[in-house]
């Protein structure tokens, strides 16, 4: 049965006419169209001192204003109330692909890149996503250059120009969007699970798209006079491959057109193309529809004046008279979904199970939040938990649940459990066990106090809520303005919990039983519980899978399990607000160095700058114990783990409560990190440390852990390419480092009797660093880093064992490249991390220049080496630091050859010299005034502050003033020097520059295409043996260069079929004349290969490492980091 689709005025049907009556009309002036305004308060935080406003324009759009006088950011998000489930059922992907051709220029602001590159200018970024139901697309912009980016940004929703040529690059774009989730699990068992729903129902459509799946309606659309095997065949085998070739780009006519007139690029992509297109246009200008649109706009403007924005920039955007709101009322998993198993086989190496059940579409019940109470009892990981009950059999790593909101219309609730190998074989204890706490739920009775906990919880978080991200909290905003809220609860509505109504709660745990639910039992080798072939194949990703009926599907199941009990109230809900204030004009820059001893050096700030009754903790305890070799590497990475598993079950509830904990090792020891509320947070560190001080080492445990870390370095070989390629950049500049591989290859045989020796010695001698921050007073702090060094009892360091980062330091003049498989035999995509060094990090003018020179290279790397080359869907231009280094990385990965993509890279920054050197004076100086207002950027919150801090004293520079300092250097930092700095440490051409590559290399052999040059060499060929040709249908296919075996198979079934083929002058064609013909294709393909498929010869000058350890013993190693400066924060000593 089809999904219905209703309506939803604007505004939503549960507004009352009391409710409407708050919009109050604003007559049109000279500068603002008529709108409407929202007349009743917006509900905020206690700690919020923006200012709101709600409006609607007459086109129906509404919008969030925010007036924040203290942000040095302004952002926009609009959210767009339709998504991949309306897609033309042909045409898989469309609102996706529409996203990705909206940013490609207006009739406004033609220039494809204008967007993106005015943002770049002004300390911006932005980005969008393609949700089932909605659309969001958002940026954030320098204060004082928002007005210019809503210019462009609103030309998005109401005259794109869809220009030929963008079109067909971005359909690239998304092909090799997809290409690179299509090894992921998450995007394999996501489309899965959508694909076994309801016949016919939208949620089971293909919400990324391909090339194949954007152009197969358009491709199907025109006649042939050939015969219509041949041309399917081409244009199956091209896999709807339109263009992968580079086209260049050009400034689109600012007409709407879906047209093909002379004006148009030649590069249109023919029929094909021009129908695609027109499809896309027809499409946005029926689902584009302004009452379906959300804005969320924050800036330093009042109100008045963001309103004149708004009203001016978004009126044009029409209102098409479509639903505001779409909702599909009918759930995609009804009966004949319900009950089942699917077995699926997974591309990385893990076991899991997960629960699913059809509930009631959530947002509709957000005063009681019902979903969310269950999930607090099922995810709980305290004492009677299901967490607990299931690791201490050892069977679960872990555990998650909660509601998912699939689309708008319907919910899902889930829970999955993370399992370990002995887990696996017990995988329908495990789901007997979920479904038993479900009935434990269901057969108790619901206290009304769990209902008041979570309520305080809730309110506690909302009343001291710090400010994030611009761009992240007008998203946030843009995208839940569709809950059927009244407005002036559009922030505080999807945050706290009003109601207690036990009937819906247990309406919602009726939904949670066998037979309405769906078992996903994951995992690579199915064999290990008896499960094989034959596989059905899921469409899009190929995921093998099979379905089987549940086995508890017709069983009550009753809880007799004495150990699943609900949890007791939680003790770990703050009481204690206050917030004294502190005595200062101004917020102090850094911490204070309150204590600098053998064994610790302690910084700390008491808050000045927020208010909020919150404090974090960082810890970091040194010793060369922690990674001495690739043994103490695996231990020391053990040790943390199983920490952080025995101290489960203690601190879930102080996570509840708004705490935040974490226990890792890394390259130079331990860490210990706690942030919240500052009442109870010292008690929740100190139960931290005791916790690894006596940590007993169960071989059980130990066993699970070392399973479960070595599953996660594997997988990690699975991944993304881009990853692997960085992984590997940084491990040959970081000292002291082990590959994984080795790490892999023992950490099983770690015994407990050696642990035990390992973690005794990590303990013993240590230095340590803790920073502490936030609403905790002086003697507090010092009382807090005497906990710290009583309770774990170490001993000082010799002075010759301090330890410190370092690094390995490419040497002048060099040009290495480290060539790597790609681990994974299915993966497509290659990938190249290049980097060069340009200095020491520590000179404050080189840095200085140098990341001025980053800044205005990253719009152009992406705008060049994505949008213009289609290299790849993950391009990026960045800068790499370390101790004593600083330097250039472009990563690209693509299904490109290595050694082709450093040529891109190489002939980008030979055109980045002649920009560099064409560059006028205003437009340099637009770049410094950008990064100066980035660099200056006022901290939003108290973990961004505490982060800063420590990033400064984790490396050693206590360089706590960086940002600031070279503010004031970059003033005066000259084009010539950007451009000297360009030329002697980036330039191909220098023989000074200090250069380094990875190149990862699939193992997979890639497919040879049949070139658009090769195509034009064979034509005439054709032509002169009167071999019969639809040469407009020939140049058509020939352009997307469909792979060379499917050309060769194509033409030897043509001309050396069984029947022969009859020329145009009504002949026979002689066998050895098709031969010949056959031999010259061949021949074509090696003289004119497709781009990337030619051979490539790197520089002379290349030295290919060969072996990773030896190369990195010939680097000189740092220094380790001085400080900037010396801090006289104690006071001296009288001796």
């Amino acid at each position: 049965m089809a999904a219905t689709i209703s309506k939803i005025p604007t505004p939503p049907p549960v507004l009352s006419d009391a409710e409407d009556s708050l919009w109050k009309c604003i007559p049109a002036t000279s500068s603002t169209p008529k709108h409407y305004v929202y007349s009743k308060p917006i509900q905020k935080s206690e700690q919020d001192d923006r200012e709101y406003r709600v409006i609607r324009l007459e086109n129906g759009l509404e919008a969030v204003l925010v007036h924040d006088a203290h942000t040095d950011k302004s952002a926009a998000s609009l959210d767009v109330a339709v998504g991949h489930l309306s897609d033309p059922a042909d045409m898989p992907g469309l609102a996706h692909f529409c996203e990705h051709l909206l940013f490609m220029g207006t009739e406004q602001f033609p220039k494809e890149n204008d967007y993106s590159e005015y943002l770049a200018k002004n300390s911006g970024h932005s980005n969008a996503y393609t949700a089932a139901s909605d659309t969001n697309y958002y940026f954030n912009v320098s204060t004082d250059a928002l007005e210019g980016a809503l210019a462009r940004f609103s030309g998005f929703f109401h005259s794109p120009l869809f220009s030929p040529s963008c079109t067909l690059r971005e359909l690239n774009a998304v092909d090799s969007e997809n290409k690179k989730n299509l090894q992921a699990d998450l995007w394999r068992v996501f489309q899965l699970s959508k694909s076994l729903t309801k016949e016919g129902h939208p949620w089971s459509k293909f919400g990324t798209g391909n090339k194949s799946s954007l152009t197969e309606a358009a491709r199907n659309t025109k006649p042939s006079p050939q015969p219509n095997t041949q041309k399917q065949q081409l244009a199956t085998s091209a896999n709807g491959n339109l263009l992968p070739s580079p086209v260049p780009s050009r400034v689109a006519s600012p007409t709407l057109s879906t047209g093909s007139g002379a004006s148009e690029s030649d590069a249109d992509g023919g029929h094909v193309g021009r129908e695609t297109r027109r499809r896309l246009i027809e499409w946005w200008s029926k689902e584009y529809c302004a009452s379906r649109m959300s804005l969320a706009l924050i800036g330093k403007e009042s109100l008045d004046d963001l309103t004149t924005y708004v009203t001016k920039y978004f009126s044009p955007i029409v209102n098409r008279d479509q639903e505001p709101c779409p909702i599909i009322n009918d759930h995609p998993f009804g009966e004949n979904e319900s009950g089942k198993m699917v077995f699926v086989n997974t591309v990385m190496d893990f076991r899991a199970v997960e629960l699913s059940f059809p509930i009631p579409y959530m947002i509709d019940h957000w005063r009681v939040k019902p979903e969310s109470y269950i999930a607090h009892f099922v995810g709980h990981e305290g004492p009677g938990s299901l967490h607990g009950y299931l690791k201490n059999k050892g069977w679960l790593t872990a555990l998650t649940c909660g509601p998912q909101d699939l689309a708008r219309g319907f919910s899902m609730f889930k829970v999955t459990a993370q399992l370990t190998k002995e887990g696996f074989k017990h995988y329908k204890e495990v789901v007997v066990a979920c479904f038993k706490y479900l009935d434990l739920l269901r057969s108790s009775p619901l206290p009304e106090w769990t209902h008041e906990e979570r309520k305080e919880l809730a309110a506690t978080r909302f009343r001291f809520r710090e400010k994030s991200s611009p761009e992240g909290y007008a998203q946030g905003i843009a995208s839940h303005m569709k809950w059927p809220t009244p407005r002036d609860l559009v922030l505080s509505g999807p945050s706290l919990v009003w109601d207690w109504n036990e009937q819906l709660v247990r309406k919602y745990l009726d939904c949670l039983t066998p037979d309405k639910g769906r078992v996903f039992v994951m995992g690579k080798n199915l064999e290990e519980i008896g499960m094989s072939g034959p596989w059905d194949a899921e469409k899009w990703y190929g995921t093998q899978y099979q379905v089987a009926d549940l086995f508890a599907k017709q069983t009550p199941i009753r809880n007799d399990i004495p150990e699943l009990y609900l949890p007791p109230p939680n003790e770990f809900i703050p009481k204690n607000f206050d917030c004294p204030k502190v005595a200062a004009s101004e917020p102090l820059e850094r911490p204070v160095l309150i204590k600098s001893t053998d064994l610790s050096e302690v910084w700390h700030k008491k808050d000045d700058r927020f208010k909020v009754p919150k404090a974090q903790i960082m810890l970091e305890m040194r010793t060369p114990e922690a990674m001495s070799g690739v043994r103490e590497s695996v231990m020391t990475r053990l040790y943390a783990e199983l920490v952080k598993d025995n101290v489960t079950d203690y601190a879930y509830d102080a996570e509840l409560a708004g705490f935040k904990y974490d226990v890792s090792a890394h390259q130079l020891g331990l860490s210990v990190n706690v942030a919240g509320h500052n009442d109870k947070l010292d008690v929740l560190l100190q139960r931290l440390l005791e916790k690894a001080r006596d940590l007993e080492i169960k071989p059980d445990r130990l066993e699970v852990i070392k399973e479960d870390t070595k599953q996660a370095w594997e997988n990690y070989y699975l991944g993304q390419t881009y990853s692997l390629s960085e992984y590997y950049g940084r491990y040959l500049l970081l000292d002291g480092q082990f590959i994984l591989s080795d790490k892999i290859a023992i950490i099983s045989d770690i015994s407990v009797d050696e642990l035990k020796a390992h973690m005794k010695k990590l303990l013993s001698q240590a230095k340590f660093k803790i920073l502490i921050n936030g609403n905790i007073r002086k003697d507090e702090a010092q009382r807090i880093a005497s906990v710290v060094e009583t309770t774990m009892g170490a001993n000082p360091l010799p002075d010759d064992k301090d330890v410190f980062e370092l690094s390995r330091l490419l040497p002048e003049g060099c040009n290495y490249v480290w060539d790597l498989p790609v681990p994974n035999p299915n993966q497509v995509n290659a990938a190249v991390t290049y980097f060069c060094s340009v200095g020491d990090q520590a000179n404050p003018r080189l840095r200085t220049t140098f990341r001025l020179l980053a800044q205005i290279m990253s719009e152009p790397a992406f705008n060049i080496l994505r949008t213009k080359e289609q290299l790849g869907y993950i391009v990026s231009c960045r800068e790499w630091q370390g101790t004593e280094y600083i330097g250039l990385r472009i990563l690209v990965q693509s299904e490109r050859d290595p050694k082709y993509l450093e040529t891109r890279i190489e002939a980008f920054l030979v055109h980045m010299r002649g920009v560099l050197e064409s560059m006028d004076e205003a437009e340099f100086e637009e770049h410094k005034k950008s990064l100066i207002k980035e660099w200056t950027q006022k901290l939003k919150n108290l973990n961004e502050e505490t982060r800063r801090f420590w990033t400064h004293i984790e490396t050693g520079y206590l360089d706590f003033q960086r940002s600031k300092k070279d503010s004031v250097i970059l003033q005066t930092v000259t084009k010539e020097e950007v451009l000297s700095l360009f030329t002697e440490f980036i330039d191909p051409a220098s023989s000074r520059r200090s250069k380094l590559s990875v190149h990862m290399k699939p193992t997979k052999p890639s497919v040879k295409k049949f070139s658009l040059a090769a195509a034009h060499g064979f034509l005439p060929l054709l032509r002169s043996h009167n071999v019969p040709v639809d040469e407009e249908q020939y140049l058509e296919l020939s352009e997307r260069e469909p792979p060379l075996a499917a050309v060769k198979a194509h033409w030897t079934n043509v001309l050396l079929g069984p029947n022969g083929i009859t020329g145009t002058d009504g002949k026979q064609l002689d066998k050895a004349v098709a031969q010949q013909l056959l031999d010259e294709l061949e021949k074509l393909s090696e003289q004119y290969p497709a781009v990337g498929d030619e051979k490539v010869d790197l520089s002379p000058s290349v030295v290919y490492i060969k072996n990773a350890e030896e190369f990195k013993s010939t680097l000189r190693l740092s220094s380790p980091a001085k400080p900037v400066e010396e801090f006289y924060d104690l006071p001296l000593s009288k001796f």
